[in-house]
């Protein structure tokens, strides 16, 4: 694990948890998390304005290393997919516009890094996180959570990840 700080992101339409967690000597801390919300009656074009707006202002306060995403598993509803696939375009681009590495872990991958199982719910991956890994500051919000797993993900895995991209 890298002692950085990562931004972790849990994107979607409705709320979109984000989370600015370092990595401190393999104890992870959270800094700060919120869980950005957008209103419902809003046509989409502005709520996606908004979370790029949120992503760009967590951005230019917390300096983050590195931003972590996490990727869009498809369902059933397209519609809805649709939507949550278009948050994580201007996430990725609040990212570019900063000049910062992305990297996106599938939410099996990231539950799986926390919990040991790729199918834990919510409440589990919240619970792991406070408990087992001892991450102080854990949000009890359920998508600030999300983001927070997300980023101690990425502190687990990038390492792992460079040393792979190199041989």
């Amino acid at each position: 694990m890298f002692d950085g700080l990562v931004l972790g992101v849990d994107p979607g339409i409705a709320s979109t948890g984000v989370a600015a967690v370092r990595g401190a000597s393999g104890r992870p801390r959270v800094e700060w998390a919120v869980t950005v919300r957008t209103p419902s009656g809003q046509d989409e074009a502005a709520r996606l304005r908004s979370i790029h707006t949120a992503i760009a202002d967590a951005i230019r306060e917390w300096s983050p290393a590195s931003v972590a995403i996490e990727r869009l598993a498809w369902g059933r509803n397209v519609v809805s997919a649709m939507s949550v696939a278009r948050a994580s375009g201007v996430i990725l681009l609040a990212a570019a516009q900063a000049g910062l590495p992305v990297t996106e872990y599938p939410p099996t991958e990231v539950k799986l890094g926390i919990t040991g199982s790729g199918s834990a719910g919510k409440d589990q991956v919240r619970r792991a996180l406070a408990r087992l890994l001892g991450v102080t500051g854990t949000p009890v919000e359920p998508d600030a959570a999300d983001a927070v797993a997300v980023a101690v993900c990425h502190l687990h895995q990038s390492p792992l990840r460079a040393l792979v991209a190199r041989s």
